[in-house]
């Protein structure tokens, strides 16, 4: 099937550069001219039709297919093989729940996360140790930038434009994680989210900017899940009061400590839960009294259920480090786990 994209000439590569710049089909830094061989290279890794539909933006109704996000993969710098990732983050980011054109489009400068796990991630050389949230691989940094060119050449997600973000942060050029399974005592988030174990997937979820943190003073399991609380907390205070999946990134040394207290993940994620709540009327500590009324005594709990922790094991094996993760807004945009590969909605609605 012949590709339905429109042709650009250039004269060398580096007039591509500029064409492409100067049209606003780049993030700013420079890309791999989408040749025809290499986008049918990507559709027929994937095994799919340059036609096929991905699926639908809801609130304007356009159509996502393989040879656009072909197209986007290749100027991102992905080889054929990291294409599936690709096509299953779009898939994830496609299902309701997501809500992608709010969280795309919203004032409030959230990025999608991508959180790869399954066999996958050891064929692309996907890497969940050293520098995790950096630039510690190839295909993590193309795959999440691939998902970030596409919204804009796709669904017009360019700064003033759909995106309406005050402020932003780096992940909007590249925001993958990849879960470090191998060293990991628990589940992956993947086997614990589909139910299934050894699945190549991706999970996609509308965040703020990570917010490190660092206890390296304690090697209990109450005094580590408090550390973390008191950051999700902190983000209640200062960001968005409202519930919704927050991620927690655990290198090997505080992994090291839950484990040997016996801990699971579930024990983390109950304790977080109740420990990770503020009273409206704090928010009189943090600048905003007007607002608190005559609800001081109100609750708010950070996660409507233990299970919205999203708890991955991930980063380098020094330092009683971590990593909180909030999400974009509350419940109004929730995770979506998608399985390399699968067809969540084959068919036009």
């Amino acid at each position: 099937m012949e590709l339905d994209s429109s042709r650009v000439t250039t004269e060398n590569f580096l007039t591509s550069q500029e064409t492409y710049y100067l049209n606003g089909w780049t993030d700013g830094l420079p890309i791999i001219p989408p040749t025809p061989e290499l986008v049918q290279a990507c559709l027929d890794w994937a095994l799919l039709p340059a036609d096929h539909l991905v699926g639908i933006e809801p609130v304007r109704e356009r159509l996502i297919t393989a040879e656009k996000l072909a197209v986007n993969s290749v100027m991102a710098g992905c080889l054929p093989e990291h294409f599936p990732l690709v096509v299953t983050a779009f898939t994830a980011m496609l299902q309701p729940e997501f809500l992608l054109h709010g969280a795309t489009a919203s004032t409030g400068g959230c990025a999608v996360l991508l959180i790869v796990n399954g066999p996958i991630r050891e064929q692309l050389g996907m890497l969940g140790t050293f520098n995790a949230l950096g630039n510690t691989d190839r295909a993590s940094s193309v795959v999440g930038r691939a998902v970030r060119l596409a919204l804009m050449n796709l669904l017009d997600v360019r700064p003033g434009e759909i995106d309406r973000s005050t402020l932003g942060h780096p992940g909007k050029f590249s925001y993958c994680l990849v879960e470090d399974e191998e060293n990991s005592p628990w589940s992956s988030l993947a086997e614990e989210r589909l139910g299934i174990a050894g699945l190549s997937a991706v999970t996609a979820i509308a965040c703020m900017a990570p917010r490190q943190i660092m206890n390296e003073w304690t090697t209990k399991p109450e005094e580590l899940c408090e550390t973390i609380a008191a950051e999700i907390r902190a983000n209640q205070l200062n960001y968005s009061i409202w519930a919704g999946n927050y991620v927690v990134v655990l290198p090997p040394q505080l992994r090291q400590h839950f484990d040997e207290a016996g801990w699971s993940k579930a024990d983390i994620q109950n304790r977080v839960f109740e420990r990770a709540c503020v009273k409206r009327g704090a928010w009189g500590e943090v600048g905003k009294g007007s607002v608190v009324k005559d609800r001081a005594e109100r609750e708010y709990r950070a996660l409507e259920s233990p299970n919205d922790l999203m708890i991955v094991a991930a980063g380098g094996p020094a330092g009683g480090f971590a990593q909180v993760i909030p999400p974009w807004l509350g419940t109004k945009s929730r995770a979506a786990t998608v399985a390399v590969g699968a067809c969540v909605d084959c068919e036009v609605p």
